[in-house]
């Protein structure tokens, strides 16, 4: 009996023995990791600039915008074909629907509310932006079709590269 209480005080003593000593050693490694992690932020929030809101690509496709709205003469399109085709009035709508969403989120929320990740406290919000918009691409390309046929997603692409760029210089 006196053995058998010998061998459990034993038993007691190396496994908190061993346990003392795993605590340590993930300790320690924890340590490590979260300071090599901790480095590596460091050196990586040193390393990231902010990029310019103008740089070479968004002027790109703005010029490519403007003159593509010059020279397919694009307003002057849809003016003459707004009273014949429904599916330009409800790509209209929606277009403006989605930029109302977009400029919400930019001008109210983001400049005079001060909230920078709105997408995380209004999560429906980016969504909802991104699915008018492409239903409104889809209703100008059914409307353009008979004025530019196979050119038309070329130059409804170009003009909606053209507005996105120009509303990312805002935000």
């Amino acid at each position: 009996m006196a053995a058998a209480a010998m061998d459990a005080d034993e038993l007691r003593q190396l496994r908190r023995r061993f346990q003392q000593e795993a605590e340590s050693l993930l300790g320690a490694s924890a340590l490590r990791g979260h300071g090599a992690e901790a480095e590596a932020s460091a050196a990586v929030e040193k390393k990231e600039k902010p990029l310019p809101r103008l740089n070479i690509h968004s002027a790109f496709w703005i010029l490519a915008s403007i003159v593509v709205t010059y020279y397919v003469e694009f307003f002057k399109t849809v003016k003459e074909n707004i009273q014949t085709s429904g599916w330009l009035l409800v790509g209209i709508g929606l277009l403006i629907l989605s930029l109302s969403i977009a400029f919400y989120c930019i001008l109210y929320l983001e400049w005079f509310c001060g909230i920078r990740d709105y997408d995380v406290k209004y999560p429906a919000l980016i969504p909802l932006t991104t699915a008018t918009f492409i239903l409104a691409g889809i209703c100008f390309n059914i409307a353009l079709w008979p004025v530019w046929t196979l050119f038309t997603p070329l130059i409804l692409f170009t003009q909606f590269m053209g507005a996105i760029m120009l509303v990312s210089l805002l935000g």
